[in-house]
């Protein structure tokens, strides 16, 4: 039986090539066959997942939300010392230099990512901003976000911090952060299906261990992580509730 392994669409471009090197050191460890299908855009996965074609994913903490309680995934682990935090960022040169400095009618640019895109405009509140009085730029990715800042096409725009910080230095250099998340309870992780909830521990205990051998240190920088930390039912949970109070 071939099982589907996909991973969140807002993970880093330049850990495309880790995913892939994961998956098969996953595959060689459990003997069982994985396939890797990454998707472009959060529609496309969602209708997978729906489809109830996706075995394991590495899921953002909303979509993670609806995979536990829909569709009766199990969280193994999340990236160890990695949380979800969102950027508020504009262009270096800008005059706002805090959230109350904008004004109705910013253009702001966004990604589809569901849990980075709620914070964010929970952040924007302050302001008085709503999509109401805002000119709103749904745009593909946050490298994209960041172009249209440099470009003078958005005034603002809304980052998952850690993708912020991936953005080259250059880039970073002529962008400013206004406003930084401080959640620090919601995190991306690894799921798995029923059709492979028998084996949840055995891979819960594989990937804790990754850091202890000389390949799955190689695997984990591929990924741009240092380790694995098990997250339980009530880790889960907790996350749930918090996802749940801020909609």
């Amino acid at each position: 039986m071939t099982y589907q392994m996909t991973v969140s669409p807002d993970f880093s471009p330049q850990h495309i090539a880790g995913w892939y090197i994961f998956n098969t050191w996953l595959q060689k460890n459990l003997g069982l066959d994985i396939h890797l299908e990454l998707y472009h855009d959060f529609e496309s996965q969602r209708a997978s997942i729906q489809a109830d074609t996706v075995d394991i994913i590495y899921a953002n903490p909303f979509d993670a939300s609806m995979l536990i309680r829909e569709k009766h995934f199990e969280a193994l682990v999340r990236p160890l010392g990695k949380v979800d935090e969102v950027v508020i960022a504009v262009p270096a040169n800008s005059p706002v230099n805090q959230v109350e400095d904008l004004q109705p009618g910013i253009r702001l640019a966004f990604t589809d990512d569901p849990n980075v895109h709620l914070v964010g405009m929970i952040m924007l509140e302050p302001a008085n901003l709503s999509r109401e009085n805002m000119n709103m730029q749904m745009v593909s990715s946050y490298a994209v976000a960041a172009k249209k800042l440099l470009r003078g096409e958005a005034d603002a725009a809304i980052f998952l911090k850690e993708a912020f910080d991936d953005l080259s230095n250059l880039t970073r250099r002529e962008l400013k952060p206004i406003v930084e998340s401080q959640i620090s309870d919601i995190f991306h992780a690894l799921l798995v299906g029923p059709r492979l909830v028998d084996k949840a521990e055995t891979i819960r205990r594989l990937l804790l261990s990754m850091s202890e051998t000389p390949q799955g240190k190689s695997v984990l920088i591929a990924l741009g992580i240092d380790g694995w930390a098990s997250v339980d039912k009530e880790d889960a949970e907790f996350m749930i509730d918090l996802m749940d109070a801020i909609q």
